[in-house]
């Protein structure tokens, strides 16, 4: 089982670097050690170029009708109830010229009483087909929406893990909330509005036809117009939206990267550099849009210009032609009733247009996510089957690893873990144990090198290697749950052995409902060490053949530690493991102890060995030792 790790700070620098001589401490052999330096802090310059693709406008137009096409038949249902429910509303405008023609033409009252009852019905029958339209309508874009949600969460968790963390969480984040609320809100009001719209619009402009053609042509008059502004307003907006939206992603994964390490930007006295960065940040995107409320603005003025030409146009014709004899008042009043209810549709539609632009920007960021190439399994393991017979031997061969080109973490690492044996990682802060840790389990590829499993490609799926680390996850849900996430088919009682096994049966059984208990968000809290307990359990239900604790005990503190060392004991029995040692007491019951510095192996072999070469592993021993002392000053 893969536990969720921390993204490697390469943009904020070492989390544990709380203070610049921090490495000067007994606690040296603790933190992920993704990069070192002070210049790490800044992160690069341009988020731009790490960021998720976005799709072209003709694929994002395939993608929603791949989506559309499975409910087929709902949407003929909801387009075809629009159409009835337009047609018959269609029919106001008539009746309306008819009353005109009864009274001009001084008829009795009693020609009154069909049209009315007959409008009083037109309006039951399109209220009412219009309701259930639209419902059917909005089912369809939910639908459609529900399916691009799934596809996109599941894509992203496929992504390697490097694809992830070179783009930023901010971008990813900002993909998530921001553009998937666009295109929910498009896809519940723009998207039923803008159908029916788009009905009203073409029936109208027949209906006008029909009571003569000149009505109509008079009518298009303002097509020039409205059909110019929609283009010049879509040729500017689309590239605007998209701007904005890669400009709202970097400022999120600015203030995320100057947030989540203010430790070491404080510690390296860069609080100017990064506020300065999300200020920049920031007013590129307000600019953006403002820039957008300009272009809105303008937008509006050239349709009221649309209006007043075509209204003008159908006043005239009618007048033209009742003068004539060729129409009555009455058919020349419905004719302009029928442009005057162009307005609302026209300008729905193109108001929407604006929510569908900027819809269509967020749509096109999603589906980016969605095309992105899931790495596939040969791909992976060049060829072999991630199944290993019997107890793998690990290999690391000539492997190197860089977050950021030209600063490598590790240089040319030659490392080999025999089947059941313990090697404990050490080193100071910055020396490529979590980098190397990540490499074995898969969660990375090695630049350069071979990292080998039982003769297969570490994949980071966690059947062949099994990751428990510093910072677990608890899923929000029942806490059976969570543990079947290991093994989803596992039994009530084989939970109950693994929680046994790793010292939190009791605890567990004490909750309010026991194992059905909700733990995690909105849940009952877990504390770190049980959290670490129970991200050591689903291990032990997911029984990879090797298993890699990255600081898995670090966080439990004294009182903890004695505990969760004894879990992590059981986790360990009977297979390969590589350990990350934050204390050296776990790399003193080792089987075999490596030390990196500055991403290479400087020294190699037992707990006694190095102890008796009086290396760099002696020196950390004193310090640890020294620091443990009741006498050590604190």
């Amino acid at each position: 089982m893969t536990d969720p790790v921390p993204e490697p700070d390469h943009t904020a620098g070492p989390d544990h670097a709380a203070a610049p001589d921090r490495t000067a401490g007994p606690d040296v052999t603790g933190g992920p050690d993704v990069t070192a330096g002070p210049d790490s802090a800044a992160g690069p310059d341009s988020a731009e170029g790490r960021l998720l693709p976005t799709a072209t406008p003709t694929r994002t137009r395939a993608a929603v009708r791949e989506l559309l096409r499975p409910d087929r038949k709902l949407a003929v249902a909801g387009f075809g109830t629009m159409v009835i429910a337009t047609a018959v509303g269609l029919l106001t405008q008539p009746l309306l010229g008819h009353i005109v023609d009864v009274v001009t033409e001084h008829r009795s009252p009693d020609a009154l009483t069909w049209p009315v009852v007959a409008l009083a019905g037109v309006a039951v029958v399109q209220g009412v087909s219009t309701a259930l339209g639209m419902s059917l309508v909005s089912r369809l874009g939910e639908t459609a929406l529900a399916r691009l949600r799934e596809l996109f969460v599941e894509r992203a968790l496929s992504l390697p893990l490097e694809r992830l963390e070179r783009a930023g969480s901010g971008d990813l984040n900002s993909r998530v909330t921001r553009d998937v609320s666009r295109v929910a809100d498009a896809v519940r009001t723009a998207l039923p509005e803008l159908a029916r719209s788009g009905l009203s619009i073409v029936l109208t402009l027949a209906a006008l036809a029909l009571l003569d053609w000149r009505f109509l042509l008079a009518a298009l008059l303002a097509v020039p117009v409205q059909a110019h502004t929609a283009r010049w307003y879509v040729r500017n907006a689309v590239p605007l939206y998209a701007k904005e939206r890669i400009a709202t992603g970097a400022q999120q994964q600015q203030l995320l990267d100057s947030i989540g390490g203010a430790r070491t930007v404080r510690a390296y006295r860069l609080q100017e550099d990064h506020t300065r960065r999300v200020t920049e940040r920031s007013r590129a995107a307000v600019e953006l849009t403002m820039r957008g409320v300009r272009l809105v603005l303008r937008f509006y003025s050239r349709l009221h210009i649309a209006e007043y030409v075509g209204l003008a146009a159908v006043l005239v014709t009618g007048f033209l032609l009742v003068r004539s004899g060729s129409a009555s008042v009455g058919t020349a009043t419905a004719a302009a009733l029928y442009f005057h209810s162009l307005f609302g549709p026209v300008n729905t539609a193109l108001v929407l247009l604006d929510d569908a632009q900027s819809a269509t920007a967020g749509l096109a960021r999603l589906v980016g996510v969605v095309d992105e190439p899931a790495p596939a399994a040969d791909e992976r393991t060049g060829g072999r089957t991630t199944g290993v017979a019997g107890d793998p031997t690990v290999t690391l061969t000539g492997v190197s690893h860089a977050y950021v080109p030209g600063r490598p973490v590790l240089h040319g690492v030659d490392l080999m873990v025999r089947p059941k044996e313990r090697v404990a990682l050490v080193g100071t802060t910055g020396a490529g144990k979590t980098t190397l840790a990540r490499l074995v389990a898969g969660l990375h590829r090695p630049e350069a090198g071979r990292v080998d499993v039982g003769g297969a490609e570490p994949d980071g799926s966690g059947r062949l290697v099994g990751l428990v680390t510093q910072e677990v996850h608890v899923f929000a849900g029942p806490l059976a749950d969570d543990l079947r996430l290991a093994r989803p088919d596992a039994s009530d009682e084989e939970l109950r052995d693994a929680l046994a096994a790793v010292g939190a049966l009791g605890w567990a059984e004490a909750l309010p409902e026991a194992l059905d208990t909700v733990v995690g968000d909105g849940g009952h809290r877990l504390t770190a060490d049980r959290a670490q307990q129970l991200a050591l359990a689903r291990l032990l239900l997911a029984d990879p053949p090797v298993v890699v604790l990255d600081e898995a005990t670090a966080e439990a503190g004294s009182s903890g530690a004695r505990l969760l060392d004894e879990a992590a004991e059981q986790a360990l029995r009977g297979r390969t493991a590589l350990v990350v040692a934050h204390r050296l007491s776990q790399a003193a019951a080792a089987d075999r102890v490596v030390v990196l510095s500055d991403g290479r192996v400087v020294e190699e072999g037992t707990h006694d060995e190095l102890l008796a070469a009086r290396g760099r592993y002696a020196a950390l021993w004193q310090a640890w030792s020294d620091h443990r002392s009741p006498a050590a000053p604190h």
